[in-house]
């Protein structure tokens, strides 16, 4: 028989938090469509939520839980006597909390060109510091060029081969196994690529978010890029080049789309003088976001009053997505408003063509081949950078 004391002890006492994995569900918005939710819980309790293979959601503990509890179906009074036990909060907020979560959630589901990262109740990514895998993996599928675009644009003698769809698929669902949850394909041109639809849709059916780092010049194109919309392109980062009205063309053609599409600018001597009106002729456009870097150390101090001008000018500016590799630049990485540069974080991966991890895209240390060597391993080395 339990004694009064035993009982008051377990009312007291705190749940178990929710075990570290990946939970999947599959439901229908209050308006009726369908939707697929992925979970990943890390040790630590933060998470990420998949919100229907298109936009990762960055989730603390607190929301992470209540993400746990809404993929498996948990009544709110449920939910609310686990939370108001483990945070000592009343079951009023708890409850209030868990129907603002919810709330979030449908409304994100129910708006169209989500940006393929959100945060919810953190700072931003310095809150993931124990990751047991990646958030994103970029895939190299080629450092071939298009006719005419500078060589500068891609590596040329890093790789002896390039992997076949077969490999490529193979590394997608690897990625999906161990956790990672957003996959961008990059390059080179990875359209000249003619299996980029292909692999698109295997890491949809996976659920990975996915994305795409492009010249854009084969999107102008209708046939091609409703093609890549139907097998589920999520975003998109056109690299324009402002001296070439096709690559215009192409994003005038791309930006009415539902589809998320950052626009990558690399500042040279030739493009800085006319900067201000190509961002200003971005915006007018409708460009969902911006982003910057520079090809010469030179031309830093003009990444500051630009990164203002986008500002005003509502073009949201995204850090740390692939860029073009330049020998002026050869990390590839973006600058801060202070002109410094921002450090490579194991919160994503890059792979050459032929399957060798680098820390970053430019950074070249071999970690190992994500197809054949463990993944353990490479990670370790990784997380020890």
């Amino acid at each position: 028989m339990t004694s009064i004391r035993e009982a008051i002890a377990r009312m007291l006492s705190s749940p178990p938090p929710p075990a570290a994995g990946v939970y999947t569900a599959a439901a229908e918005t209050q308006e009726g469509r369908p939707y697929r939710l992925h979970l990943r819980l890390e040790e630590d309790g933060n998470g990420i939520l998949i919100l229907d293979a298109a936009t990762v959601l960055h989730l603390n503990p607190t929301a992470a839980e209540y993400a746990y509890h809404f993929l498996l179906g948990h009544n709110p009074e449920e939910t609310a006597a686990d939370i108001t036990r483990r945070y000592r909060i009343s079951r009023q907020q708890a409850l209030a909390d868990y129907a603002r979560f919810q709330e979030r959630i449908h409304t994100l589901l129910e708006t169209p060109d989500l940006a393929p990262d959100l945060y919810l109740e953190t700072a931003g990514e310095e809150t993931f510091t124990a990751l047991s895998a990646p958030l994103r993996l970029d895939c190299a599928l080629t450092y071939r060029l298009p006719e005419g675009v500078p060589a500068e644009y891609a590596p040329q003698r890093r790789v002896e081969r390039e992997l076949s769809t077969a490999e490529w698929e193979a590394i997608l669902d690897k990625a999906w196994k161990v956790g990672i949850p957003h996959v961008v394909f990059t390059g080179g041109e990875p359209t000249l690529r003619e299996d980029l639809p292909a692999l698109i849709a295997r890491a949809e059916a996976n659920g990975q978010v996915t994305g795409l780092c492009s010249l854009g010049l084969r999107l102008g194109e209708t046939a091609y890029r409703r093609t890549l919309l139907e097998t589920g392109l999520d975003h998109l980062l056109f690299l324009l080049r402002p001296n070439d009205p096709a690559s215009w063309e192409a994003l005038e053609a791309i930006l009415p789309e539902d589809l998320f599409t950052t626009v990558h600018l690399t500042l040279t001597p030739e493009n800085a003088p006319q900067a201000e009106s190509h961002l200003r002729r971005l915006a007018e456009l409708g460009a969902n976001a911006l982003s910057l870097s520079a090809a010469d150390p030179a031309l830093y101090p003009a990444l500051a009053p630009l990164q203002d001008l986008s500002a005003d000018l509502g073009l949201e500016l995204k850090w740390g997505l692939p860029v073009p590799y330049g020998e002026a630049n050869p990390v590839a990485l973006e600058e801060s408003a202070a002109g410094e540069p921002r450090p490579p974080s194991c919160a994503c991966l890059y792979l050459e063509p032929d399957g060798d991890a680098l820390p970053v895209q430019g950074l070249n240390r071999v970690l190992g081949n994500f197809l054949r060597d463990d993944w353990e391993a490479i990670w370790q080395r990784a997380a020890a950078r």
